[in-house]
């Protein structure tokens, strides 16, 4: 496959000059590189050139441009012939990155799953991080808390000498502030944008090329690729399932999932019936209760995420709004919660989505038999 080429001239061939690692170019690309091929992803796209690789960002919010550029360079001491032109106002980033500062707990959880959470140096909103690594780590002073990922302390950073900052983009957040301006590389991780769960998930071979693994990446890929293929297609063998509505009433707003957001795809992929599912938004809805209620009040499931320091059962489910004892899932106690604070679900889902498609399949078709047992949600009690 190509990408090997490029993962051998990444780790062994004599690099061209590097500028700077954080430093953005401002010339024209060297002629069309080879492009190592995506299954799923829409958004990323990778060329392979002469000693570097270009990765393409495409902006999830704005059709026809770019969200970001990364030329990946090979980490080397020497200095090639002729130096390459690269295209206006991409980063350059020194592969395998060995000191990360990772803002997000879902890429903790990758990087610690690739074996690489000696590359974790710093870290944002470490109460949010449940994996037991990171949280050691902290207190022996290996990984610093950097604060708030929002609005971070940059001092800390400074003083931590990560390679990159691992961060996700969000629309219209007005940039990075401080943080763009210290002079160290921003990976901008905008798979959660993707449309699919298998192409979110796919951008593990991006992050398995920066971080030096893109055979394991690729391995791993491959296993949650044939799983959710396998399950999907258990599914469809089983016909329609059953009605679903998702998640709960935030303050005055029910954020219900696109049809086309990961979520939404992923209730399609189980055989579920889906209210929104004709909905083209690959983000949330942000819908008053009155329209959840005429548009899905008798759909046979309902499906939450919650999170507390304990199981919620239907008393405490209705205190949070009167009008859920309307909702048919709700009358007939068929509603199923997955409590963030006790599992897993942030920090696994996004890259094995697999895992979740099992739960959601189970729950839809309850008649299905020999899957794990569930692995996120469970029945509320009575």
């Amino acid at each position: 496959m190509k990408h090997w080429k490029f993962s051998l001239l990444l780790y062994s061939c004599v690099a061209v000059l590097l500028l700077s690692c954080g430093r953005r170019t401002s010339s024209e690309p060297q002629t069309a590189g080879d492009s190592l091929s995506f299954k799923y992803s829409t958004l990323l796209s990778i060329a392979e050139y002469d000693g570097y690789a270009l990765a393409t960002i495409k902006n999830p919010w704005k059709s026809g441009k770019v969200l970001h550029q990364y030329v990946l360079m090979p980490r080397t001491s020497e200095v090639g012939q002729q130096t390459p032109t690269f295209p206006e106002g991409a980063t350059v980033i020194e592969v395998p990155i060995k000191r990360a500062a990772v803002f997000t707990t879902v890429h903790c959880s990758l990087l610690t799953g690739f074996g690489l959470g000696d590359r974790i140096v710093g870290v944002a909103d470490s109460k949010y991080i449940k994996i037991p690594y990171i949280h050691e780590q902290i207190k022996k002073g290996r990984i610093v808390d950097c604060g708030n990922g929002l609005n971070p302390v940059v001092e800390k950073i400074m003083d931590i000498k990560p390679d990159v900052i691992m961060l996700s983009p969000f629309e219209n957040s007005g940039g990075y502030g401080k943080t763009e301006e210290i002079g160290i590389p921003l990976i901008e991780c905008a798979e959660y944008m993707e449309t699919s769960p298998l192409a979110r998930a796919e951008w593990m071979r991006f992050y398995g090329l920066l971080f030096g693994v893109p055979m394991k990446a690729d391995s791993l890929f491959h296993e949650v690729d044939s799983c959710y293929t396998a399950l999907k297609q258990r599914a469809t063998e089983a016909g329609e399932g059953r009605s679903v509505i998702v998640d709960k009433v935030t303050g005055s707003v029910w954020y219900m999932p696109g049809g086309n957001s990961t979520i939404g795809r992923m209730i399609q992929d189980a055989g579920g019936r889906y209210p929104w599912a004709s909905d083209k938004q690959s983000g949330s809805l942000a819908l008053p209760f009155e329209t959840v209620l005429e548009r899905g009040g008798e759909s046979d499931v309902w499906m939450l995420r919650y999170s507390s320091d304990h199981e919620w059962d239907y008393r405490e489910l209705l205190s949070g709004h009167r009008g859920y004892d309307q909702l048919k899932a709700f009358r007939e106690q068929e509603v199923y919660g997955c409590n963030v604070e006790h599992s897993k679900f942030y920090e696994e889902t996004p890259f094995r989505p697999d895992y979740l498609l099992s739960d959601f399949i189970q729950i839809l078709h309850p008649d299905i038999i020999g899957l794990p047992p569930l692995r996120y949600y469970k029945k509320l009690k009575e």
